[in-house]
């Protein structure tokens, strides 16, 4: 009975904390793809190169959303024709770094820390984002073939769109189209999130495995199986090194809980298949931990 009592208290805590950032995800990305036409996007953010990979990160890192709220803008970039490797750059860079997230890691941690935090997502975005583009195995050839001969072609003899059936439009995308495409996934991340935070064993394992090596394989362990907002999860990670995690477990901790939620790597899969699921999550656990230990290095 109290399993089940704690098991809808986390899913109500859950649901509270993405609902408001995931409405204003499904309406950007709503607003993006109806009202950013499609040259633009074909300009500065399709290419393969240096400058439209650190303009999808720092879009991402500026923008108040968290992993969820990142997602239907996420696959509202890849329908526009934006490359993988910048989509997953994308997704690693919004959550972990939301300014509310910052700021508390700056009252918690210090300084020094939060810049070594900031540039850590920087640098994996970048690296994710090059290897995404280098693995993308997408046919851009025919793709562009099709857009010169006929797609763009033809579009500049369509009616154009009044701007209440534009807002119609995004709005149905956003709000119907949308939810259908990844809304069971990311319900079923909830469901399985409460569930595992509802598990009493966890606690038991923090306060007596928290040193050494095993500090690093608790936040991986931890940081994949808990969905941890940004925000959320920097007082539960202080609250963890005053207690004696030490601080490279705790920065891989930070990155990992925001980056790997289960409804994220549910859409990533679907979206993009499972081959690109085990990339995506490889390359985040491996950076993290490498970035955890040269903090505790340099400490």
């Amino acid at each position: 009975m109290n399993f089940i009592i704690e098991f809808l208290t986390h899913l109500k805590h859950y649901i509270n904390d993405v609902a408001i950032v995931l409405i204003i995800g499904f309406l950007l990305s709503g607003i993006f793809y109806e009202f950013i036409p499609q040259s633009i996007v074909k300009k500065y953010l399709v290419k393969k190169n240096f400058f439209t990979l650190l303009s999808i990160i720092l879009i991402g890192m500026i923008l108040p959303i968290c992993c969820i709220g990142s997602l239907p803008m996420a696959i509202g970039f890849r329908q526009k024709g934006v490359k993988l490797g910048n989509v997953l750059a994308f997704l690693v860079a919004t959550p972990a770094t939301s300014i509310t997230a910052v700021l508390l890691t700056l009252k918690f941690f210090g300084v020094y820390f939060t810049i070594y935090l900031c540039v850590s997502v920087l640098i994996l975005g970048f690296i994710i984002g090059i290897l995404g583009n280098i693995f993308d195995k997408k046919e851009e050839k025919v793709n562009n073939v099709n857009n010169q001969t006929g797609i763009d072609f033809l579009t500049q003899f369509l009616p154009k769109k009044t701007f209440f059936e534009k807002v119609k439009s995004a709005v149905y995308y956003a709000f119907v189209y949308l939810p259908k495409e990844i809304g069971l996934e990311i319900l079923i991340g909830l469901f399985l999130a409460s569930f595992i935070s509802s598990l009493n064993i966890l606690k038991i394992f923090v306060e007596n495995y928290l040193s050494g090596v095993y500090g690093y394989l608790f936040s991986v362990i931890f940081g994949v199986l808990m969905y941890i907002c940004s925000t959320a999860s920097v007082p539960l990670v202080y609250a963890l090194n005053q207690q004696g995690l030490s601080i490279g477990p705790s920065l891989v901790l930070l990155i990992l809980g925001p980056l790997t939620s289960y409804a994220t790597l549910l859409v990533v899969r679907k979206e993009f298949g499972n081959k690109v699921l085990i990339f995506y999550l490889t390359t985040i656990i491996i950076f993290s931990v490498i970035s955890g230990y040269v903090l505790e290095l340099i400490w």
